[in-house]
């Protein structure tokens, strides 16, 4: 069974994401704070998820998100686990597996800008696949007590996330739709 990450792991996952951790002592300290936080905010506003976010917005979520890292193979979320979070990956590439049967059935590859898990956020259900790091891989965990914490002083940066995750989970649901409509038309073309 491939190892499964289960908290942050401190300085070697803040490396990965590219930043000066851990931060050091002395009036440097803020110099760091300031350029993590530039680059990280410049990184994720341009993904769909942030991309209305204020600066001020994006600060403060920042604060609250909490930096993961995972090694090749290891196992990010586990399927028909509960889960309570989504992850974004920051650096990396991840694949996303589902388990049946026996059989193993590769459903996506993430990589940095996207996102998976944000179910999670809604219902608290079963994970519905397995996450695997296929490189070294940053992440960026969102639990539902962030989007709590943030929709308490920012309310409006709040909606603003979930309806950019309503959406992108719309287009899957879409695109999901249009590959089962054509695996039941597959069988049919060329009858005619």
């Amino acid at each position: 069974m491939l190892p499964l990450v289960t908290e942050p792991l401190g300085s070697d996952s803040r490396a990965l994401l590219g930043f000066p951790f851990p931060l050091q002592s002395g009036s440097s300290r803020l110099t760091s704070v300031h350029m993590i936080t530039d680059e990280l905010r410049e990184k994720l506003q341009k993904t769909v998820l942030f991309r209305e976010f204020t600066d001020q917005e994006m600060s403060e979520l920042l604060e609250l998100l909490d930096p993961l890292s995972a090694k090749p193979g290891e196992v990010v979320v586990r399927q028909d686990e509960v889960g309570d979070c989504m992850f974004i990956v920051v650096k990396g590439t991840c694949r996303v597996v589902h388990h049946k049967g026996g059989r193993v059935i590769e459903l996506a590859v993430m990589s940095e800008g996207d996102f998976f898990g944000e179910l999670a956020l809604v219902d608290e259900g079963p994970r519905s696949a397995d996450v695997i790091a296929i490189s070294e891989v940053a992440l960026l965990k969102i639990s539902q007590a962030v989007i709590a914490a943030v929709a308490g002083v920012y309310p409006t940066a709040a909606f603003k996330l979930l309806i950019a995750i309503g959406r992108i989970m719309v287009e899957r649901l879409r695109l999901a739709n249009q590959r089962y409509v054509d695996s039941l038309l597959f069988p049919l073309q060329g009858k005619d």
